[in-house]
């Protein structure tokens, strides 16, 4: 049984009321989870201010209050008054769980694109250089080879605990996590002790949630500027933002690149549409992967694994072995010869990424028709953005709906056809209804040619009006290449 004060440890508060003594059954933030025995902490949310629900805790059964208020009545429970309680949450959840980040090598991966391919990618690596590992992503959770549905990109912190708890008590030595910039603002990985942080880019995206960029800018550099300084940074050092997110961090500087100047460097020799021969620190080295984007997500896998103190000649033939990850360019060929390629790019440079991607590889004569659409509920600024990226690397570009959420699809659609331009409209088409758009763009294409289908990835639903239902990009595409 956990006590308020072992929960408490390395927390600077201020005990109102109660005893410290005070046995506890389990930690909530979330009022509705309360049960007898419980401490509630009130965090002041985006939306919600827990504060407003300590009555319904102490209803509930809750023994134990951590507020950042102190005008609150509690009843007969313990009351901590704490001057941040989400940061304190993590730290509160890891000292629940026994601290599993400290029996556990964690390494976070941050940037706009291309975190769940090189988290993936790295957890699957080091299960083949026969580690047991851990991963948290945008896809699944894994614990060793046990496997647990992902609900968000970063969990929240009781979420993450609990994960790495499992993970200790699995026999894991690595994790592997994607962290992302609403987990870091919202300090949902405070508690963790870090052995390394992956920076891979940062382009337009959350700025509904951020407001601006450099706002953005600065939640991903507060990552970095708490790693210890017995943990490794590695920066892309061909982003030009790569440098800033390191300048204050205490960790080991470390960066890869294709074209500066890096501690860990990379040539592409030759690019296909099954994958290109890289030059990796002077070694040939094949791998099942296309375009420049993934040539930068392999260099990072690659530097971490030697920065993690493995050798090159075990990495680089295991780094010939590995697979796209689910949903990032992943294709699929039709029995009369027409490609499709399923990616979750659904940022501006994502997609412009995965459109070079294509173009590098392209002979010429196919075609490349592209469907595309943009969330609901989310950053609205860059839907004109991404219409216009897909209509100039693209013979046709199919706008549709993705996950419209609590908006009109049509509306969004409107949004991104503001990013066409007047002589670029006659390739343009919108069609709402995306396995409409899908089939459209199959029927459009000749063997040889290229579908790109964008924004959803490894999703299997469709969010509409708060209701997900089941919507499969392969599988759609499966089924109309086969009939």
């Amino acid at each position: 049984m956990k006590t308020l004060e072992g929960i408490l440890k390395g927390i600077e508060f201020e005990l109102l009321a109660g005893s410290l003594a005070t046995e506890i059954n389990q930690i909530q933030f979330d009022s509705r989870k309360v049960k007898a025995g419980d401490v509630f902490v009130a965090t002041t949310g985006t939306h919600v201010d827990g504060h407003d629900y300590i009555g319904k805790a102490i209803e509930s059964g809750a023994v134990a209050i951590i507020a950042e208020r102190t005008d609150v009545e509690v009843g007969k429970a313990a009351l901590a008054k704490i001057e941040n309680t989400a940061a304190a949450l993590g730290i509160m959840a890891s000292n629940f769980y026994g601290n599993p980040s400290q029996n556990l090598k964690v390494v976070g991966v941050t940037g706009t694109n291309g975190k769940t391919t090189i988290a993936t990618l790295l957890y699957k690596l080091f299960m083949k250089l026969g580690y047991n590992v851990g991963l948290i992503s945008t896809i699944k959770y894994y614990v060793g080879e046990e496997e647990f549905s992902s609900s968000h990109t970063t969990p929240d912190a009781l979420q993450i605990q609990s994960l790495m708890a499992k993970m200790v008590d699995g026999g894991c030595e690595y994790c592997f996590m994607e962290v992302s910039s609403h987990a870091i603002h919202q300090d949902r990985i405070t508690g963790i002790d870090f052995q390394g942080g992956i920076f891979t880019n940062l382009t337009h995206d959350h700025l509904d949630y951020h407001k601006t960029f450099a706002d953005y800018l600065k939640a991903k550099k507060k990552f970095f500027d708490n790693l210890p300084s017995t943990a490794f940074a590695l920066t892309n050092a061909d982003e030009k933002n790569g440098k800033v997110i390191l300048q204050n961090t205490k960790a080991l500087q470390k960066s890869y690149g294709l074209k500066t100047l890096a501690d860990f460097k990379c040539k592409v020799l030759e690019k296909h549409l099954d994958g290109m021969l890289l030059l990796i620190d002077g070694q040939e080295v094949w791998t099942h992967f296309s375009g420049i984007f993934n040539a930068y997500n392999l260099m990072a896998v690659y530097a971490s694994a030697i920065l993690l103190g493995e050798e090159v000649a075990k990495v680089l033939p295991l780094i010939s072995e590995l697979r796209p990850v689910a949903g990032r360019f992943e294709i699929l060929r039709s029995p009369d010869g027409k490609y499709a390629i399923v990616d979750y790019a659904h940022t501006p440079d994502a997609l412009k990424n995965v459109l070079s991607g294509i173009s590098e590889i392209r002979t010429g004569n196919e075609q490349v028709i592209t469907v595309v659409g943009a969330g609901g509920d989310r950053d609205k600024t860059k839907r004109p953005v991404m219409a216009k990226e897909a209509v100039i690397q693209s013979d046709k570009v199919i706008l549709t709906s993705d996950n419209p959420r609590t908006e009109v699809p049509e509306q969004i659609i409107a949004d991104m056809e503001v990013g066409v331009e007047a002589h670029q409209r006659k390739k343009v088409l919108s069609i709402v209804n995306r396995k409409e758009a899908i089939r459209t763009a199959c029927m459009m294409a000749a063997p040889g040619d290229i579908i790109l289908v964008a924004g959803k990835g490894h999703e299997d639903y469709q969010e509409i009006n708060g209701v997900k239902h089941h919507f499969d990009d392969k599988e759609v595409i499966r089924e109309i290449f086969n009939q």
